[in-house]
């Protein structure tokens, strides 16, 4: 099985797993090595006429937060459901409004050799107080990286799904 087609199958088996009422639409599926994200978008709740940019915050994040709480216990259900069905540990999120929040989410150590150039930019970033540890500002890099260049990103992501298939469709070994 490619790993596109796992990732379908997974994405197959959570959309008719999860319960309809939970999410409005699909919720957002990511894939890697080691984990699953799965985020859904929740209904908007009303605020007060004329609440401001605060209230509206706060309420988004108490409607995220319930939601949290009251879907907890089928959450880590599904989630035991898939570990062992698919091998991968699943994080959960939910997003509403412009608020998105991860309940949980896997660190993963990625070991890394950097040079003293490379070293000296992750501790600048930890003595400007950007990041608390190399860590973070390595993680914060990444994040950075990822931002700036979604779309080269994106094409490369597609370029490997073709490549993928042209090996699926070749001759076996």
């Amino acid at each position: 099985m490619t790993t596109n087609e796992a990732a379908g199958e997974l994405r197959g088996w959570f959309a008719g797993r999860l319960p309809e009422s939970w999410f409005e639409g699909v919720p957002e599926i990511v894939l890697d090595r080691e984990e699953v994200s799965v985020v859904g978008r929740l209904p908007e709740p009303r605020a007060a006429e004329g609440a401001g940019d605060s209230e509206r915050a706060g309420v988004l994040a108490g409607h995220v937060n319930r939601f949290r709480e009251e879907t907890r216990d089928q959450r880590i259900a599904i989630a035991r459901e898939a570990e062992h069905r698919f091998g991968l540990k699943v994080s959960w999120g939910a997003a509403c409004g412009d608020h998105r929040e991860m309940f949980t989410t896997l660190s993963v150590p990625v070991m890394t050799r950097l040079r003293q150039p490379e070293r000296r930019v992750l501790d600048t970033l930890v003595e400007a107080g950007v990041a608390r540890s190399r860590s973070d500002a390595l993680a914060w890099c990444v994040r950075l990286v990822g931002k700036n260049t979604d779309e080269w990103l994106s094409e490369l992501r597609d370029a490997l799904e073709y490549v993928e298939r042209a090996r699926a469709a070749g001759p076996s070994a």
